[in-house]
């Protein structure tokens, strides 16, 4: 059995080296989800109306004190 093993791999070692799909296509796959991603954000960001400005100062105003 393991005579039979080792001979499988070493056929195997031996064989002609195939590119498999991430060989192939890898890169192209993560800069297309990495334009969607940028593409989605930017969207989100500018659409979305989000106020930048990260201090409150100014713009948390008190509201009127009911009885």
């Amino acid at each position: 059995l393991a005579r039979g093993i080792q001979h499988t791999a070493v056929r195997q070692a031996h064989r002609k080296y195939e590119p498999n799909f991430h060989d192939k296509y890898g890169n192209l796959v993560l800069l297309g989800g990495a334009a969607v991603f940028t593409a989605v954000w930017a969207y989100v960001f500018t659409q979305a109306g989000i106020e930048w400005g990260l201090s409150p100062v100014g713009r948390i105003t008190p509201k009127e004190w009911r009885e």
